[in-house]
């Protein structure tokens, strides 16, 4: 199966019907077979040497990205699930919208990978709550450091949860002993060696959660949050483009499946940049060793930077070291592009991985 470059212009327009080739049959003879490539469980010695060894030095950004600012990045969801094969390798950049994706198309194994250490960190805090929450409403009342409210159960609506938790204060005390329990999942019971500057970059996210709470935003923690950019409230109860929720938490089976992957340490977050030399060639490797392939690359704006700065090529490079075949796809977000050049319009795209890097030559070490 060939999927073509889409282009998904984020506003209220319903989307195309996907035209593939391939049977639903055929990608879940694919998918069987790549579950069983890829590690059932990584233990946590083998967790945090595959993050330590994929990982580089950390570079900066212009902003912490504690939340995407991507509030229809859901849009392409429906195309995405019928050409990306479940049970393979999904690779992904940023904060909470991965995880999404992730319940989507439902990997065996993910890879998270931000220039910034801080990203790293905010995902380790993500993989402590995760890990402790029995569900979806004990999961928000972590994240934001707020009891949970009475009366909530499986069935609940994402809105209806987060209406609940909008007449709940967030509390000093709370606040305290959740990031104690955060650091003591990951430094206690995972045993994973962080430094003292990892558990002030946990500290730092987590506060940021407790401070803001719900209404999060992209730039809040840099002091410049506005109307413009969308709250944590608004990409949780956020739909693709007819309107159906497909957010990480928009029912307790999409929750429980990123926690299944979080507990079986299978969601691996690394720091690196993607034109850099290591972070993703040492992916590519580690799924070559083991027979996988990639499904899904969610790249969001990145490349627009690397074009910027001139580092495009390397990255192309890097990504012909990835397992790939006919079906992995690239996952793009940006404003502009062919079809909203010169507007202030976010488009979201697919594309497929082979054809827009099949003129660059493999990085290899």
């Amino acid at each position: 199966m060939r999927i073509g470059r889409r282009v998904f212009p984020l506003f209220g327009a319903a989307l195309v019907a996907a035209c593939l080739g391939a049977t639903p049959l055929v990608l879940d003879l694919r998918a069987s077979a790549q579950a069983e490539a890829l590690p059932a469980r990584l233990t946590d010695r083998e967790f945090w040497k595959l993050v330590s060894d994929s990982s580089e030095a950390g570079g900066t950004f212009r902003s912490d990205n504690l939340l995407s600012n991507e509030v229809r990045f859901q849009y392409v969801i429906p195309e995405l699930i019928e050409v990306a094969a479940p049970g393979r390798a999904y690779i992904g950049v940023g904060p909470e919208q991965n995880f999404t994706y992730i319940a989507a198309i439902r990997p065996a194994m993910a890879f998270i990978v931000d220039i910034r250490r801080g990203n790293l960190q905010l995902h380790l805090v993500y993989k402590a709550l995760f890990e402790m929450s029995a569900d979806r409403a004990e999961f928000v009342s972590r994240l934001f450091s707020r009891k949970r409210p009475e009366g909530l159960t499986a069935r609940a609506t994402i809105a209806e949860i987060f209406s609940a938790f909008a007449t709940v204060e967030a509390t000093e005390a709370l606040y305290d002993q959740n990031l104690k329990a955060v650091q003591n999942h990951l430094v206690v019971k995972h045993r994973l060696a962080l430094s003292s500057d990892d558990l002030k970059g946990i500290e730092y996210v987590y506060n940021a959660f407790f401070k803001f709470g719900p209404g999060l935003q992209y730039s809040s923690s840099d002091g410049f949050g506005g109307g413009y950019e969308p709250t944590y409230l608004d990409l949780m109860v956020a739909t693709d483009a007819t309107g159906q929720p497909r957010g990480y938490l928009a029912d307790e089976e999409k929750f429980l499946l990123v926690k299944d992957l979080q507990t079986r340490n299978a969601v691996v977050p690394v720091v690196g940049d993607f034109a850099g030399q290591k972070a993703i060639r040492a992916i590519g490797k580690y799924l070559t060793d083991k027979g996988a392939t990639v499904s899904a690359f969610y790249v969001s704006n990145v490349e627009q930077y690397l074009r910027l700065y001139r580092t495009w090529n390397a990255f192309c490079g890097n990504v012909r070291m990835l397992p790939l075949d006919e079906t992995s796809t690239f996952v793009r977000a940006g404003r502009g592009g062919r079809v909203a050049r010169g507007t202030s319009m976010m488009v979201a795209e697919l594309a497929d991985m082979n054809t827009d890097t099949r003129s660059c030559a493999p990085n290899r070490p």
